[in-house]
This record gives C-alpha cells, sequence and structure tokens, in this order.
C-alpha cells in the first residue's frame, strides 16, 4: 500500500511524514517531475486537481494533496489561493507582503490548508480542512518552517511560526489540523 502527496515540496513532506509517523503512515513523493497550474477559485480545487492529476500516472496508489493559502484582512484576503505564485521566492514573497503592509495597522491573517485523499482508481476518500489565525509581523523571525512562516505571528503562544520546533508547529498548524482527521480516516478504513 503505497501514499504518495501531490507536491515536490520537500518541506511540506518532510512536515507531514513527522506527523504521519505515529500512525505508521509513510508519504512519498511522485517519481515523475510533478507540476499543475493551480488555476482553481479555491483551495480545494487547485488541491483535488494536483492529486486528481498524479492519479492518473499512479493509478495503484493513494493520493494526499493539499493546497494551502495566507488570507490577510488589509489585503482583502490576499494573497489567498495565490500565496505561492505571489512572488518567485519565498523570501520575495515575504518582502512583497511586508511591503504592502507597511502602513497598515490591521495585520490580522490566517493560514488555511485544503487537503483531500483519493483512492487507488480516482475516487475522493476523504477532505479536510484546517486554520489558524495569526499577525503578520513587520520583520521575520525565526528560523524553523518555511514559506510565510517567519513573518506569521501565533499570538497565544507569542511566537512566529518560524520561531516554534517542529513538534510545536505540528500540533497547532493549519496544515496538522487538516491532517489528523485523514490520518484517522486512513488508520480506521484503509490500514
Amino acid at each position: 500500500m503505497e501514499f504518495i502527496l501531490a507536491t515536490t515540496n520537500k518541506n511540506k513532506l518532510s512536515e507531514i511524514n513527522n506527523i504521519a509517523i505515529d500512525y505508521g503512515i509513510n508519504f512519498k513523493l511522485p517519481n515523475s517531475d510533478f507540476e499543475v497550474i493551480e488555476d482553481g477559485n479555491t483551495l480545494y480545487e487547485n488541491a483535488l486537481k494536483k492529486a486528481r492529476c498524479l492519479s492518473i500516472q499512479n493509478n495503484n496508489c493513494y493520493i494526499l494533496s493539499d493546497d494551502t493559502g495566507l488570507f490577510v484582512d488589509a489585503l482583502n484576503g490576499a494573497p489567498g489561493i495565490h500565496s505561492a505564485r505571489y512572488e518567485t521566492t519565498a523570501q520575495k514573497r515575504i518582502q512583497k507582503l511586508l511591503n504592502a503592509l507597511k502602513n497598515e495597522e490591521n495585520r490580522k491573517a490566517k493560514f488555511i490548508c485544503s487537503m483531500v485523499l483519493l483512492a487507488p482508481k480516482g475516487n475522493i476518500l476523504f477532505k479536510s480542512q484546517g486554520e489558524i489565525e495569526g499577525y503578520i509581523t513587520t520583520s521575520t523571525e525565526g528560523i524553523n518552517g518555511f514559506g510565510y512562516d517567519p513573518i506569521f505571528f501565533i499570538k497565544n503562544l507569542n511566537k512566529t511560526m518560524a520561531q516554534l520546533s517542529f513538534q510545536e508547529k505540528n500540533t497547532v498548524s493549519h496544515r496538522a489540523k487538516a491532517l489528523i482527521p485523514i490520518l484517522e480516516f486512513i488508520k480506521t478504513h484503509i490500514l
């Protein structure tokens, strides 16, 4: 029984596998170059598109896919579903976002992660969504994580996502909140 994660992002794979290890599940990256144009109107549409694309190439495997966005109140939800394409590199995306919020007092934001699990023949088995609320800082803080983590501040933890240990992040993150119900489903209905 093989589980493939519809991504080329090794950081995302590592994060997901660190959560899934307690369930005895290990996700793998696709064997071939995997690239999908994320042109859906929602995170779920993009996640499903990636999963279905990969399912066609790997019709004997379970496919897990996600799409994640950072939604900033002062920017009417931007970068939102375009978070990964907001700029060409993580550093440029962070700088563009900080520049866009330069004179803003309202820095409230939330990460949302939408996930879908497909059966070996491509049927949708489970879909889930997780989110976490926070604030965008004025500068980067911390060295852990990836993407927007260094500027996403979680008030009740008094840290940015990048200041959290991997164990801390994997208990509170939007991705963990979306993933755990899927792992429970796999444990109960597949393994």
